[in-house]
Formats: C-alpha cells, structure tokens, sequence
C-alpha cells in the first residue's frame, strides 16, 4: 500500500480519480493499493517569537534582535483566535500521521506542487512524523488522469529534492526574521497610539519603492511645448497622403518660429519622391503566458481585476486538471512536451472556424529548454472544461487563445516608407510618411486583433508631387503613466531591468536567471498586501503611494530594503540554493547578521513618527463589568471586549458578528451595555431569512464546555 500527501483536498481527488480509486474515508481516500490523502497547504507555521521566550510576548526594543537559535514549527494558528491551533488542521495532521503509521503501508508519496513551498508543505509534515520508511516524490505540472499515472511511474526519492527544500525554508526563515524584528522595531519606534503595525518586509519595501519612484518622477516632471510641421502632398492621380517633417533625424522642434518660416516657404510649391521603400513584415504571436504575462494581460485588458484575483482564478482551473501549473516564470515549452503538446492542440484546433489554418510545428519560439525554469509555460490541458464561471472562462479563454496563436501562420504586412523632398534647396529637410497594409492575418484571427492599415497612393519614385496644404501642430509632452498591476509585475519580473522588447532574450535571462523581486507565487500577494496595510491605493487601475507609505521611504532607514539589486540578489540567492549552486547557512548567516545591524541601527537612530494613530475616546468608556472575570468591557477597533484579553480571558463580542450578522444587525455599545447590566438586550429590527422584520430579547451566555459565550433568542420575558 503506497500513501500519497497532496496539498489540497481538490488535488487529493485529482488523484483518486485518475487511479479510480472510489471510497472516501474520514479524511483520505483508500483502494487499488493505494491510501490518498492531503494537506490544507500548510498545516504548520513557524513558532512565534513568544513560543520561544515568554518575555517575546511583549514587543520591547531591548527584547530585539530575536533570532533562534534553531527554527521549530507547530500547528498553524486558528485565524480567528491566533493563540489556539487550528481545529482542522490539528485533524488532518493526525490522520495524515496515522497513515503513515499504518503497518500496511509500505512507502509515501509526497504529491504537493512541484515548487519550494511545496516541498516545504510535504516535507514538514512527513518529516515532523520522522518516518523510516522510503519518501518519493510525485512531480508533476498538471492533475490530469494521464499525467498522473505516467508521473507515478517516474517518482524520485524524496532525497534528491533537498535542495528545493532548503531553498523554501531558507525563504521562511529569512522572511520570519526580518519580519519579526523589523516591524516590531519599526513599530515601537516610528509609530505612536496602538492598534496597527508598521509592515517591514523584504519584498514589501522594494516594490513599495517602484511605486514611489514612478509618483515622484510624475511630481517633478516638467511639461515641454513643442511642434510638428505636416504638409498634405497631391499626386498626379489625384490622390493624397501625408508627410511629417524631419530635419536631422529631429520631427519635434521647440521653436515655433523656426517651423512657421519653413512653412512660409512651401506656398505654391512643388515636391519630388526621392526614395520610396516597401519591406514585407512578419508578426509574430506574443509568447505563450508565464504568471506575470498572465496576470497583467487580465488585469490590462478588464476591469476589477488585480493580480491575486487572477492568481485565484488560475490555481482554481490547475486543480480543476484545466491548465498547466500556473505559478511559473517561462515562456516556453520543455522539448519533452513536444508529442504532449500536439495532442493538446488537436483537441482544442476543432472548436475554431479556422481550424484548417491551425498546424502543429515545432518551433524555437514554442520548444526551447533555455528558456524554461523548473515549469513550462502555462498552457491548456487536453481536458475539454464543462462548467465555467465567467471569471474561469475569461482567464482558460485567454491561455487557450495564447496556446492557439502558436501554430497559427504568422502574421504578414507590408510597411511603406516614402520620403519627399520640397523643391527648394532652401528646404535642408524633408517630409516622412509611413504606411501599413495587412496581408496575412494569421494568429490574429484568434482574439481578432485589430491590424489598423494606413494606406498609401501609388506613388513612384523621382514622381513629382503638389503641396496642397501645410499645418504647424502644437503639443506637449506627457508625464510617465503611474504604476498599474500590469507593469509593476513586469518591473519585479525583472528586478527593475525595463527593455523595450518585454520578451527580450536580456529580460527573459534575467527572470530565468532568479534576478527578480519575489517569485510569480508571491508578487500578487505583495501587491495586495501593501494595499491592505495602507502603503498604496488603488486609483481604478492605477497604483499610488499614500502619505504613509511615502512617509516610509522618505524615513525608514534601512535603505538597503528599498534596494532593487539588494532584493534582487536575496532572490537570486534563493534561485541558486534551489539548483545546489549556493549554500542555505551562507544565505541565512547573512541574512542574520543583516537583520542584527538594521535593528541596532534603528535602536540608535532619531525617534520620529511615521504613523501616528489617533487616540479614541471610546477605547477609554467602561461599558460594564466583563460576565468571566470582573474586569472592564471596553470598545476596540474590531470589537467590544474584556480588558484583561492578555491574561486569556475569552469575552468579546464583535462588531461583524456572524449571528447578529445573519439578522442584518451589528453589535452597538448601547447593546453591549444593556447585555453587561441586565445580562439582556431588546434588539429592534432584525431581519428573518424570508426577509421580515421582527424584535426579540438577545442573550450571550458562556458555554457549560468552554470559556466561549453564544448568543440565545427569546420572545417573551
């Protein structure tokens, strides 16, 4: 009997389905010689500094630095009550372990996503259970039937990955370090009043960053006037086109004046075609996604949509066995896939009306092992979907169009360029005119992009030509755009390295390379976060620092952290960890002793307020006496609770409670003190299920098993 540990319960079943494996049990599945169970992600967290030390409790400057001596993990927390471990976690962490326990079962299988954090969730688990018997590992880029029976044929000894692991708990332990010690010293620091933290992160502060540069480059741009000449020329045929003027490569020019004499000299004059060119063009399709790609072509391209929501979306089609693994940074296919890769698209081409343009080739753009790190591209599965929400089919629509384009032909137009000369040699520049025409549309065809021809008359050259009209245009020039989600993934992609051509072989080296802010697993994250804790706002698709978060960089004194080549090389550390190029100790000895001197540099630096919280009048009121203990009931920002909370008292009752909720009621203090005084409320207007308004008397009465209150309903008194 062999037991497989995927991450989630939906890849669990993934599992099952393709190994026909039929009967569920309390938390596995069990049949065909095979026991399958999973993980909810990670089922343990690291300790908390105050799991190591009592005095940790407390945030105090001379508590800090704090690094262990080594890392341990427990149960992740309940996140609703931080200080209890997490009821179903605890659960599954049991029967997993009893599974491997099982005299029957002779080997594991660890089948969590091929990536570090993946190997990290698997490993923790197994490994906390320090089992003897042998540990595979099941890789795999996609959940469908075949692949997973073709993979369970190829497993690896779970040895052979030590590097991946090492590479994820190199990531967690670093992070958890600078985490805990900066944004608890920054805190104590900058801030004044309670209730929020200052957020110090290591990807956190750099891309903030990116975002504050790009407001400041806006804030101190100065716009410039400056002018175009355009003249109207007339062929024999009667026909007409355009032409900018340029003089020494230059078409924009500050003076008006020196334009307007120019344009004094063209009246009744005539103009020769002294060169005239038509190049045949090739378009070719943009690559097939990576994440990035992906989530800034959506959040582009609609509205209401960020870059976790797209992450989302994709993660909910890889274990529905739709697509390939999403959270990768290539463009490219491995050359393995090739035979793979063929059967896809025949299963796709059929549903197109131009399915006979559609050809499998295999080509350096689509098959390129260079240009893959650890996963392919994202792509399509041969699976055909059956049900989809609006938001799948948006995103599966837009992976499978990219995957189409591919073996579309390649798109071909014809680009004109005519150069007219006055006839005045006077006149030391000439006229520019450009013209497009569209001869093969190719992959266009598939999402009908729009190819705008700019046609042009027959016109040879040496042909002498009419100047019908001439014009002095007036412009000014623009401020860079602010930062959207689109191209602020592209700057972390590739740690602040913007080419022209996003696909550039320089760019893509670079992200294959590990040089990057983050990894496409986590930039999504980061982007909401630094929403969330109110360093950026969203302004419809446009990111901008706030007060705060300008304050931050203008303030916190560790520039290191908002270093882009700093955050880089942590990242490419990382990378190289991975491919046993680089040793875990050396990475976390520096990053140790980096964390050490921060700490001691903000301890000794100025005091000043980067966040300043209002004091709240309320947080003062004695609303009654807390029913446990004794202690004042006072209001908090989330809630009206017992005032000795951190001796462990349990009373609290919160503004969004889920009950009153239910009724379409929030609790007031005015509630909250008729309960503390009478131990009842008269509540008015609550709402039943069907909609109707009704009045009751409201009890919240401590539970006989534990030290939690629930609330009771009556009628009548």
């Amino acid at each position: 009997m062999k037991l497989i540990i995927a991450e989630k319960p939906s890849v669990a079943k993934n599992i099952a389905d393709a190994l026909k494996v039929r009967e569920r049990k309390d938390g596995y599945y069990e049949g065909n010689g095979y026991v399958i169970t999973w993980a909810f992600g990670h089922l343990l967290q690291l300790y908390d500094a105050k799991d190591y030390d009592s005095k940790m409790a407390s945030w105090q400057l001379q508590n800090f630095p704090f690094v262990p001596s080594s890392f341990k993990y427990k149960v992740k927390s309940d996140p609703r009550k931080r200080d209890r471990p997490d009821g179903g976690a605890s659960k599954q962490l049991r029967t997993i372990h009893y599974l491997m326990k099982r005299n029957d079962v002779d080997s594991v299988i660890s089948a969590c996503d091929f990536d570090r954090e993946g190997q990290l969730i698997g490993d923790s688990i197994i490994y906390k259970q320090k089992t003897e018997k042998q540990v595979y590992r099941l890789l795999l880029n996609e959940w469908t039937p075949d692949a997973v029976r073709s993979g369970l044929k190829k497993l690896k000894p779970n040895v052979e990955m030590r590097s991946l692991l090492d590479a994820g708990m190199s990531r967690q332990w670093a992070d958890w370090v600078i985490g805990i010690n900066l944004t608890s010293v920054a805190t104590l620091k900058y801030q004044t009043g309670r209730g929020k933290a200052l957020n110090i992160g290591r990807v956190l502060l750099p891309t903030l960053k990116i975002i504050y540069d790009r407001d400041k480059e806006i804030e101190h741009f100065a716009p410039e006037n400056y002018f175009k000449l355009t003249a109207t020329f007339q062929t024999k045929s009667q026909q007409t086109y355009e032409g900018t003027y340029v003089e020494k490569n230059v078409d924009k020019f500050q003076k008006k004046e020196y334009l307007e004499g120019i344009l004094s000299q063209l009246h009744n004059k005539e103009a020769t075609v002294i060169d005239k060119k038509v190049e045949r063009k090739k378009e070719f399709p943009p690559f097939l996604f990576n994440l990035s790609n992906l989530q800034g072509y959506i959040t582009n391209k609609y509205n209401g949509w960020t870059a976790d929501k797209v992450l989302k979306v994709a993660q909910g089609l890889y274990e529905k066995k739709l697509i390939t693994y999403p959270r990768t940074s290539s463009v490219a296919l491995e050359e393995s896939l090739v035979g793979k890769t063929a059967k896809v698209l025949e299963t796709h081409a059929e549903e197109f009306s131009f399915k006979d343009e559609i050809k499998f080739v295999k080509s350096k753009r689509v098959f390129n092992n260079a240009k893959v790190e650890s996963h392919s591209a994202i792509t399509p599965t041969y699976l055909q979907p059956k049900h989809l929400t609006n938001d799948e089919n948006l995103v599966y629509s837009a992976i499978k169009n990219r995957f189409i384009m591919q073996f579309m032909p390649v798109a071909q137009f014809d680009e004109t360029k005519i150069v007219t000369k006055v006839n005045d040699e006077a006149i030391s520049g000439f006229f520019k005119t450009k013209g497009k025409v569209q001869l093969v549309e190719g992959w266009k065809k598939v999402e009908k992009v729009d190819s705008k021809d700019t046609l042009l008359p027959e016109v040879q050259r040496n042909e002498t030509v009419n100047i019908i009209d001439k014009e002095i245009s007036s412009h000014v020039t623009k401020p860079p755009k602010p930062h959207t989600e689109m191209t602020l993934l592209r700057v972390m992609e590739t740690c602040g390295k913007i080419y022209k051509d996003d696909n550039s072989d320089e760019a893509l080296g670079t992200i294959l390379a590990g040089f990057s802010i983050g990894t496409p697993a986590t930039r999504a994250e980061t982007i909401k976060k630094l929403k969330d804790v109110g360093y950026v706002s969203a302004q419809k698709k446009n990111l901008v620092t706030t007060e705060l978060g300008r304050k931050l960089v203008e303030t916190f004194p560790i520039k290191e952290l908002f270093d882009l080549e700093f955050t880089g090389r942590l990242e490419k550390a990382l990378a190289d960890i991975e491919k046993s190029k680089s040793s875990k100790q050396q990475f976390l000895d520096f990053v140790f002793q980096f964390t050490t001197q921060s700490v001691e540099t903000i301890k000794r630096g100025e005091k000043v307020t980067i966040l300043q919280l209002p004091a709240s009048a309320s947080n003062n009121e004695i609303l009654g006496k807390c029913p446990s203990c004794g202690h004042p009931v006072m209001e908090g920002k989330k809630g009206f609770g017992c005032s000795d909370w951190k001796s462990g008292c349990k009373f609290v009752i919160w503004k969004n409670d889920k009950y009153l909720a239910s009724m379409q009621k929030k609790a007031t203090k005015t509630m909250v003190k008729a309960l503390l005084k009478n131990k009842v409320a008269y509540v008015k207007g609550l709402t039943s299920k069907s909609g109707n308004k009704f009045n009751a008397y409201l009890r919240y009465e401590k539970n006989a098993e534990n030290d939690y209150f629930s609330w009771k309903m009556e009628f009548n008194r």
